[in-house]
């Protein structure tokens, strides 16, 4: 491989300047035995290369790429929302928009259940969305999901959109900052899956759903912050600053 990629060393800040650029399979992302390959990513040599078409990530010393697009790959601790499809005797089954079914086992809810007595479908019925953290991923692709973790939920009202699992990560930003920074100007409660399942309710629902799919159209560009901040401003004819958390709300993502 012959191409070579400009690094920022001068930076302070930790970010580099080809940070969020598309890169494709094979491309060099960084020279240097300095940093670590991290997801979709390969050293060879002394340079990190691409293994997906993606967004270059730096992350300290780890160097990731965030694919573009793709399916939704479950990793344990991921909180996802699903959508209950099949109650069986030991559990339900859930799509959790993978190329795959998950499964609740009765060992993943809270409280204990006794069969004898209680209908598996009055706790979660065919079509209730639940809010779960992955606890299992085996190498047969069995999933197992867990209504124990303090976040989980199931939901019983409110609204319900998709968007490329991929951008999830652009959606919450760095420490929560953009989700949180829809979620107060809209005064909305949201919940963000990393499969791509977003959960909302509040005062302003159709301005998050547009703040929303502009993070998910615009993932790839620079300045997005500010792009949905002034959306924001404009739509709620506002100049106060719209950055800041949502008083109880629940952190959402990684």
């Amino acid at each position: 491989m012959t191409k070579e990629v400009k690094q920022d060393a001068s930076s302070n800040s930790g970010e580099h300047a080809d940070e969020k650029k598309i890169v494709v399979p094979g491309e060099v992302l960084i020279e240097g035995m300095d940093y670590l390959p991290g997801k979709n990513c390969f050293r060879e040599g002394n340079v990190i290369c691409s293994r997906r078409l993606g967004i270059l990530k730096i992350s300290g010393r780890v160097v990731e790429v965030v694919p573009i697009s793709g399916p939704y790959m479950p990793e344990v601790g991921d909180m996802v929302i699903g959508v209950i499809d099949e109650v069986q005797n030991a559990g339900w089954v859930v799509d959790i928009n993978a190329p795959y079914m998950a499964f609740i086992p009765l060992s993943g809810v809270r409280e204990f259940i006794d069969t004898n007595r209680t209908r598996l479908s009055d706790i979660y019925a065919p079509g209730d969305l639940i809010y779960g953290k992955v606890m299992m991923v085996s190498p047969s692709k069995s999933v197992h999901i867990s209504m124990q973790d303090p976040k989980a939920k199931k939901f019983v009202d409110g609204r319900v959109l998709k968007i490329n699992n991929t951008k999830v990560p652009r959606l919450i930003g760095r420490q929560g900052s953009m989700i949180s920074m829809i979620k107060n100007a809209t005064k909305c409660w949201i919940s963000v899956g990393q499969n791509g399942m977003i959960w909302l309710k509040g005062e302003n629902e159709d301005i998050a759903i547009k703040a929303i799919e502009m993070v998910e159209d615009y993932a790839h560009t620079s300045g997005l912050t500010d792009r949905v901040d002034a959306f924001l401003k404009n739509e709620l004819g506002t100049q106060n600053n719209v950055s800041g958390e949502l008083k109880n709300n629940e952190e959402d993502g990684k």
